[in-house]
Formats: C-alpha cells, structure tokens, sequence
C-alpha cells in the first residue's frame, strides 16, 4: 500500500516498528515508518476501540497517534525518525485519561 519511490535512495537509519526492524529515508517521519512496516493499525481509539493508521500525515487529524521511545500520545506524523527510535501501536486511551472527563 505505502511504497518508496524507487529512483530516489536517501541514507537510511532502522527503527523499531511494532518491535521489528524498519529502514526508512533519514528525515522521514515516525508516521512514514509505521506505514512502511505495514502494520494494520498505530493506534485503537479510546472508546470502541476501532483501528486508526496515519491519514493526514501534516498533525491535524490525530489519527496517528502512537507510542514513540516509552511516550504515549505522539502524534507520530510530526516526529522525525532517529536511529534506534522504538514505535508502539497505541492501545486505547494514554494512562491517566478518564472517559467521564471527555463528557
């Protein structure tokens, strides 16, 4: 689905996508390499739960939203990728939040 032009080859550094090694371009951003890992889903929202991947890929919609090196709520699209960068899914809402205080 998500594929790298093949006529350009930038330096690369590997990340850790979901626990497994990823090479993408150096300067790409965290959002690049979940969708270049070819993971189903960075995130599962709060309430039901349903899959999200990055959508806009410029911070609006907040659809990719990920766990970037132990910290929850990245939105993974603005973070640029550093070697050795670990890249979670994001399950459910961040510790601490409470449905009630959404309402």
């Amino acid at each position: 689905m998500f594929a790298q032009r093949p006529d350009i080859r930038p330096a690369t550094v590997e990340v850790l996508v979901a626990g497994q090694p990823v090479r993408v371009p150096e300067g790409a951003s965290a959002a690049a390499a979940i969708l270049t890992a070819g993971i189903p889903a960075s995130r599962e929202t709060p309430v039901t739960g349903s899959p999200r991947l990055p959508y806009c890929m410029m911070g609006v919609c907040f659809d990719c939203l990920a766990e970037i090196d132990g910290v929850s709520n990245r939105q993974a699209c603005m973070v640029t990728v550093a070697p050795g960068m670990a890249i979670a899914p994001q399950r459910g809402a961040r510790h601490g939040y409470r449905a009630e205080d959404a309402a």
